[in-house]
């Protein structure tokens, strides 16, 4: 055979190896992946080393597959409605929780005054107390168990829970004549119930606002300051007309439709934390920020609750008519509404933890430039409760927008509620010290206690104190 010939054959073969490795490889486009491939992530040609990369499950091309990385790297970044119909709905249904559960809470020295005088008459000043220091710390303690419980399982049935809690408890404070009826009417069902909805109903707020959570947390925290305004004077104009037990029952009633609303509003949006236990877990305190920020906050209740329980004493030890002292609170609240949306506005354009210092600093000046110095001045009083009243204010409006920047939505019930937990100690604590400075064992009456404190808030003793102590 000549060398032409040899040279066309082996040109005639080549050619021919060419067009079969072309319709293998059509066929492969065609078909799919071998089924080895699938199985096992990787073709292995024979032994020349050559790969092919293994489809994903849906049958999308190589460059479509997502790489194999970490977790932070392929999960889908959390957006935030930051407003519409569902959101604002949210908001309005987190308000009238708001209104009914810190509204309980606004109403606690309409309460105290009336028992002192009436069904508990006979107890003392600081037997009294204790009834409402116990709802307090269970207002504010239990968001332990509940917030881990709403970061796992929603709101649903702890609004509803809350809402059977209120109710029954406030109907039975009506009823209830004996110091032990009130303490598990108002302190436990009532401090319970507060808890279960008030924890939600801030913690909703987290799901659907990111930038502009300030100004939609502060909008919410208004709930409880209207509230101080308006049960308070309600209650004082019902009790001689139809009587402590019916005022309760209609205070029921209307704490019923506001938590009907809120039952049906106040909704999560994002999906629980896999895998997220509903028991408390304090190694979040291994966290330096989140440590630093529960003591911040502590100290923070620990000094607010001092002006908030003892404003009316003070006036009282001043010499200012009893119906305007009472009335403090209502002017102090006024403030309050808005001192919890518009620091919060702020919050989102000046940053929330810059705004709650600056609000910090105005509590200082109201209290050591304006209070201590007013004594009997009517006028001065109101410009404190307005000006302590919008500074305080802010401090249930910015402490969750300051909370959720150091946790995600899925665990912000679980923080949150581990902070109020610790927080609640210094609430309870606070009026407790003042009380024992006062020396209130010594003192005979509630009216002479609040005189007592009156005088101690400006650096004196009382002449009841001096009377009774020889000082």
């Amino acid at each position: 055979m000549s060398d032409d010939s040899r040279g066309r054959e082996a040109h005639h073969e080549t050619s021919n190896i060419s067009h079969r490795k072309s319709k293998d490889a059509q066929h492969d486009l065609n078909d799919g992946p071998r089924q080895d491939a699938e199985s096992d992530g990787e073709l292995d040609n024979g032994h020349n080393g050559i790969t092919t990369p293994q489809t994903d499950e849906e049958g999308l091309p190589p460059a479509s597959i997502k790489p194999r990385s970490n977790s932070s790297e392929i999960q889908p970044e959390v957006t935030y409605p930051e407003g519409g119909l569902r959101a604002w709905l949210v908001v309005f249904g987190s308000f009238c929780g708001m209104l009914a559960s810190f509204g309980l809470m606004n109403i606690v020295g309409t309460f105290q005054a009336y028992l002192s005088t009436h069904q508990l008459a006979n107890a003392s000043p600081s037997a009294v107390g204790w009834i409402f220091s116990i709802y307090v710390f269970l207002a504010f303690g239990c968001g332990l168990q509940i917030g881990p419980v709403f970061d796992r399982k929603g709101p649903r049935w702890l609004v509803f829970a809350g809402t059977v809690c209120i109710v029954v408890g406030v109907i039975g404070v009506g009823n209830s004549t004996q110091f032990w009826h009130f303490v598990l009417t108002f302190s436990i069902l009532g401090g319970v119930g507060t808890s279960l909805i008030f924890t939600p109903a801030i913690g909703a707020i987290t799901h659907f606002f990111s930038r502009r959570r300030g100004l939609a947390t502060g909008l919410v925290a208004t709930g409880g300051s209207f509230g101080g305004i308006i049960f308070p004077l309600a209650l004082e104009a019902l009790f001689p007309k139809v009587g402590f037990a019916w005022s309760c029952r209609l205070l029921a009633l209307i704490f019923l439709v506001l938590l009907i609303v809120a039952n049906l509003l106040i909704r999560t949006r994002l999906p629980p934390k896999v895998g997220g236990s509903v028991w408390p877990d304090f190694r979040i305190f291994g966290d330096v920020t989140f440590a630093l920020t529960t003591a911040g906050v502590f100290f923070l209740e620990w000094g607010l609750f001092v002006p908030l329980s003892f404003i009316s004493s003070y006036a009282l030890a001043n010499g200012v008519n009893t119906t305007f002292s009472y009335q403090l609170l209502a002017v102090l609240n006024a403030g309050s509404v808005f001192g919890r949306a518009v620091p919060g506005w702020m919050a989102d354009r000046f940053g929330r933890f810059n705004t709650m210092i600056m609000a910090c600093f105005l509590c200082l000046v109201s209290v050591l430039g304006i209070w201590l110095n007013v004594e009997g001045s009517v006028a001065g009083l109101c410009v404190f409760g307005v000006l302590f009243g919008f500074a305080s204010g802010s401090n249930i409006s910015l402490t969750p927008a300051c909370m959720g920047q150091l946790c995600k939505p899925e665990v912000f019930g679980r923080w949150y509620g581990t902070m109020y937990t610790v927080v609640s100690i210094g609430s309870v604590s606070s009026s407790s010290n003042i009380y024992l400075l006062c020396k209130g064992e010594l003192l005979t009456s509630e009216k002479n206690l609040g005189v007592s404190q009156g005088y101690l808030l400006q650096g004196k003793s009382s002449p009841a104190t001096r009377e009774t102590t020889g000082a």
